[in-house]
């Protein structure tokens, strides 16, 4: 086929966050010429997320922190965690790697400190960078491995997701990957054989510097903010679709030896989620409205695989404050759902799966007054926020039945919940949900407060989502697969475009980490065959 190009690589990437600067930096180093596009400035979800890095088995961090943990115990909880997300081959592996992958990212400049946060929380304040940031500590899983904190978060005010990105995307060009930004991905280009060669793109490059910079703008704040205000997003998408229409050119890139596809997921694509995961709409989407789903969708296209499409990853956090680890989630029936004390996104699922997405938090006097005094010293700004929100939410009563009348749950059955609940706190009986001893109180003090943690839209106390699932990769290679279970030539995904590590079950840090797993992956056999073929070294 006679195709004119524009531009020419060894390996082009699709998406220029985590995963691809990841793929990129194996890439380079392996000796291939790299180019990546990205329909933004880059970062893409990673930028705007929190940044935790999930990475254990006895981390330089970890062992600065006093932290005692080995690959052993890490592979245990994972194995409970992600099931059969990956094969077990891959877990191992992805374990075995954890410790030099912080030494990987270390060196090329993500800042990590190990100060270690004394309580459990969704993400520390700025006084720490070493946490729990999955369910290690919760009942079920502390009978299985011994837990430790593996939440590693880059050093950085805020939401850390920029502290990660930014020194992987600045290593990647200072070894000469080049960035198109501002260049959206429209059609892989196939030879007469399927094998994937190339990219039909569209790019601002050539428009002029006013229009590069008011799309940039309008592309970041779509980003974050427009994240917690989606009617906000909608308006400034449309005007940034006009100025792409208005201004963009066409242009066709080609790649010898790999296109890898690592656009992110599509939480961002309200069609998708109807059609794959119908009962997730009352959350709302954390990443750029570039997580559409285009990226999986080249790949079908072009006959690729999907798989897992229907796991999403929802999260009510209901900490800080540490103290409602000790509250009861219930439902519309009044019987609880879940271990408190698990990651929040245990407890968004629980709430989708067995009650519509509604749930209310049960705590008594004593602990909303505990919770109260902890706000201040354990809260960052957006999670005060989010307190605030939920606070709103709240009725009291002087019982338990009247409580739940004012909430519009049964009395009877919170009535019995919090009867066996107390009655084995008493006894020194294990939790009837399996929380664990440390985490379990008693509500025994008047008034009783309900909090309505339902997974619906709120603009002060939102749950977050993300999804999972995407192109079924072999998970050796990283290229991508069709129905038949073969690879397709030239094609490989890494990140949320793909079926990944955390695809079943997805505790913070464990995206990000296997960003950097499957880029790396894909960049280190991409670049052996580029190497292969030419003779470079």
């Amino acid at each position: 086929m006679s195709v004119t190009w524009d531009a020419t690589t060894d390996v082009l990437i699709v998406g220029f966050g985590v995963a691809g600067a990841a793929t990129a930096l194996e890439a380079v180093a392996g000796g291939a010429e790299v180019l990546a596009v990205d329909r933004s400035s880059g970062g893409g979800a990673s930028a705007i997320s929190g940044g935790i890095f999930y990475a254990g088995g006895g981390t330089s961090v970890q062992r600065d922190a006093g932290v005692d943990d080995s690959p052993e115990e890490m592979l245990k909880y994972l194995q409970k965690e992600v099931g059969d997300a990956v094969s077990a081959e891959t877990l191992q592996r992805f374990v075995d790697a954890s410790p030099e992958t912080i030494e990987w990212l270390i060196g090329h400049g993500v800042p990590f400190e190990a100060s270690l946060c004394p309580y459990k929380t969704s993400y520390p304040n700025n006084k720490y960078y070493l946490y729990y940031s999955g369910s290690e500590a919760a009942g079920e899983f502390r009978a299985v491995a011994k837990p430790a904190p593996r939440g590693h978060r880059p050093k950085g005010k805020g939401t850390s997701g920029k502290k990660l990105y930014a020194p992987l995307a600045k290593s990647a060009q200072d070894k000469g990957v080049q960035l198109y930004q501002q260049t959206k991905a429209n059609k892989l280009i196939v030879d007469e054989d399927g094998g994937v060669i190339g990219l039909e793109c569209t790019t601002l490059r050539d428009a002029s510097a006013s229009v590069r910079r008011r799309h940039a703008v309008l592309c970041a704040l779509s980003g974050k903010p427009g994240v917690y205000s989606p009617p906000t997003r909608n308006a400034l998408d449309r005007i940034i679709a006009r100025i792409e229409k208005k201004h963009a050119r066409p242009i066709r890139i080609r790649a010898r030896h790999g296109v890898v596809l690592s656009a992110g997921g599509f939480a961002g694509n309200r069609k998708m989620l109807h059609t794959h995961a119908p009962d997730y709409s009352g959350g709302i989407a954390l990443g750029t409205s570039g997580d559409d789903g285009a990226g999986i969708n080249l790949g079908v296209e072009v006959g690729a695989h999907t798989d897992k499409l229907d796991k999403v990853s929802a999260w009510r956090f209901i900490v800080p404050p540490s103290a409602f680890l000790g509250s009861l989630l219930v439902g519309r029936d009044g019987t609880r759902m879940v271990d408190e004390s698990r990651y929040g996104a245990a407890l968004g699922s629980a709430m989708v799966k067995n009650s519509g997405g509604e749930g209310w938090l049960l705590a008594d006097a004593d602990l909303v007054r505990e919770a109260k005094s902890q706000v201040g010293s354990q809260s960052m700004w957006f999670q005060r926020v989010q307190m605030t929100g939920m606070m709103r939410t709240a009725v009291t009563g002087s019982t338990l039945a009247e409580v739940a009348r004012k909430a519009g749950i049964d009395p009877a059955g919170l009535e019995a919940t919090v009867a066996a609940h107390n009655a084995a706190a008493a006894a020194g009986e294990p939790d009837p949900m399996g929380k664990y001893q440390d985490f379990v109180r008693p509500a025994l003090t008047a008034p009783f407060t309900l909090y309505d943690v339902s997974v619906k839209p709120s603009m002060m106390n939102p749950c977050p989502m993300i999804t999972l699932g995407g192109l079924v990769v072999d998970e050796t290679t990283g290229a991508v697969q069709n129905s038949d279970g073969k690879d397709i030539p030239g094609l490989y995904s890494a990140g949320r475009t793909a079926v990944g590590v955390c695809s079943n079950s997805y505790v913070s840090g464990l995206s990000l980490a296997d960003c950097v797993f499957s880029g790396r992956r894909a960049g280190t056999h991409i670049a052996a065959l580029a190497t292969a073929t030419t003779g470079k070294a």
